[in-house]
Parts: C-alpha cells; structure tokens; sequence
C-alpha cells in the first residue's frame, strides 16, 4: 500500500503539516517505526518517541503540542484510534483479501441442501451440514465445522479451525477467529443420591447478532431451553468463556479470559477487563466497567460503575482500602506497640 501524506490527510479529513509527498507502506508502532512507516500517537507516555521514531508519517490528536522538533509529518485527526482503525481495516482488505475466491473448494464437505450466497468462499476440509444456510460475501477458511439448521449472515469470516454447533445464528458482519467454539453443551449436571452426576441435556441454541466478534478459542454454550445470546455490536477477546443462557447486551466487551456463569445477563456499554469472573444467574446494569481480575459475585444495579476487586467494589474504594492493605503489616506494629504502651500506663495508674 503506497499512498502520501496528502493522500492520508484527504481520506482521513485531517490537517497536514510537513511533507504532503512523504509516502508511507505500511503501518507501524511509533517505538519500532522505519522510514516509510506510519505510526500513531494517541497515548501521552509514548509522546517520547514522537520526537525519534523514523516513522515517515505520524498520527496525532488536534489537541497534540510538540515540545521538541517532530521529522515526521504530522497528520491531525480528531481522534486517532478509530482513524487508525480505518485505515488499519483499508489495510488489512488489500494484504489479506477476503481470503479466498469466491467459490466452494473441491475439498469441502458441502450438503447438496446447504443454501451459499453469492461471492462466498468455503474453504478446504470445512463441513457444513444439512439444513444449514451461509449468506453473501462471506469467507469460510478452512477446517470449519458448520452443524445442521445453523444459519450465518451476510459478510461474515469464519477463521480456520471454527466450530458452529446445531441450530445456531450467526448475524451478518460477524467476525469468529480461529478455534471459537459457538454452540457446545453448557456445564448443566444434576447430582444423583449416589453423589454421582446426571447430564442435563441442552436443547437450546446460540444467537449472535449483527457486528458481533469472537476472539480465538472463546467458547459460548449453547442453551439449556432457549438462546445464549449476544447482542448488536458485542466483542469477545480470546479464551473468554460464555455459559448458557447468558445475554450479553449491545456494544459490551470482555477482554481475554473473562468467564461469566450461566443465566447471567449483562447489560449494553458493559466492559469486563481481562480473567473478570461473573457468577450465575446475576444482573449487570448498562454501562458497568470491571477491572481486570475482578470478581463479581452479586447483582450490579447502578449503572454506570468502575468496579475493582474480588468480590468487586466501587473502584476508588477498593483503591483507597488497598493502600491500607498493604500497610497491613506496619498497623499491626503499631497497634501491638500501642497496646503495650497502655497496659504500662494502666499498670502504673
């Protein structure tokens, strides 16, 4: 991808300053960036190598002053993550280009009644059962396992080594990487008199909405009766594990190693950090923020929280009390001192 600074700044809607004819080739971070690199700047404690990186063109804020000489060419935006998200996504689409032609491979294992939309590509050794349906402009990379009655939308990438359970829905824009799980059993057991343990099985299904992503070797369990179900705009990082029936409201996130219990449901806006646990059968209110390794053990009804800890409290105060926690220790000593001094005192009156 050849294209110059002023080319950038017109597609992006920003100001230029420097070297409208400086060509950049391909995106890169501002610490390792070479000339014909371009960077971005959007964190103030990278502002350092705004004033050495090689990079050839530079992204940054409109609010962004320089203290010292910038070689870069500057291109200001209003904000730099989503114009680096656009032009990331302009990238990606001309290096890695929807995968494949739009065609079945000879290799796949396709049912004479599966429905496939025009300019779909199914890869190699993938299996799509009976009664399934795939929808326009899709890419099925290879060694995917779609089950029978799945139906997927328009303009989805399944990566390779996906699996799709039976009876599933996948929405359109959909984004499953490598090794997602949609549509496995939910851990339900039921415990028998002699300690030992009964399958119950799991009849429902899983519903992924429209604009819904899946990170690599996530799992989302299918439902006991009913849908598991996420909705509009959700993004799942890797390894995260969804149990069954739980509802994940629109535009929420949850980073890697996030496990939430079944029947849960979790509001819009919400974002977990990463390895956060959430218990079964609670209510997460719109807007909820947790800290990486949290714990949430009860319903959250507020919404618009920060929340830290395990079990999760307000964030500010679980900061302030950890202050304290870690001068555990010291209070001990003084309080033992303490206590010496006024059994002296109480001896002596």
């Amino acid at each position: 991808m050849d294209i110059t600074a002023a080319q950038l700044a017109q597609l992006l809607d920003g100001t230029l300053e420097g070297n409208p004819d400086a060509t950049v080739r391909q995106p890169a971070r501002i610490e390792e960036a070479r000339e014909g690199d371009f960077a971005f700047l959007d964190n103030p404690k990278y502002e350092p190598y705004a004033y050495s990186t090689k990079a050839s063109i530079l992204l940054v804020n409109k609010n962004f002053r320089p203290t010292q000489p910038v070689a870069a060419t500057l291109i200001r935006v209003d904000d730099v993550r989503s114009s680096l998200a656009f032009l990331l996504e302009k990238f990606n689409d001309i290096v890695s280009p929807n995968g494949a032609p739009a065609q079945i491979d000879p290799q796949a294992c396709v049912h004479p009644d599966v429905q496939v939309g025009v300019q779909t590509a199914v890869g190699a050794f993938t299996v799509v059962e009976a009664g399934s349906s795939i929808g326009e402009n899709c890419t099925i990379y290879p060694q995917v396992f779609i089950g029978r009655n799945v139906r997927i939308g328009n303009n989805c990438k399944l990566f390779p080594g996906v699996r799709i359970h039976h009876s599933c829905v996948i929405g359109d824009n959909c984004v499953l990487h490598a090794n997602a799980v949609i549509g496995a059993d939910g851990f339900g057991f039921a415990p028998q008199e002699d300690k030992s343990w009964k399958k119950v099985p799991h009849v429902g299904n899983v519903i992924l909405e429209n604009n819904v992503e899946v990170g690599a070797n996530a799992c989302i369990d299918r439902a006991a009766l009913g849908s598991t179900t996420l909705h509009t705009g959700v993004k799942i990082d890797n390894l995260v594990h969804i149990a069954h029936n739980v509802e994940v409201g629109k535009n929420s996130v949850m980073a890697a190693q996030v496990g939430v219990a079944g029947s849960t449901k979790i509001g819009e806006n919400v974002q977990l950090g990463g390895q956060t646990g959430v218990a079964g059968h609670l209510t997460i209110a719109d807007g909820t923020r947790v800290q990486a390794q949290s714990g949430i053990a009860s319903s959250i009804k507020k919404p618009d929280q920060a929340l830290f800890g395990a079990p999760a409290i307000d964030y500010n105060d679980y900061v302030r009390a950890y202050v304290v926690f870690k001068n555990l220790p010291d209070l001990q000593k003084k309080v033992r001192t303490l206590e010496r001094i006024l059994k002296d005192l109480e001896g002596k009156a």
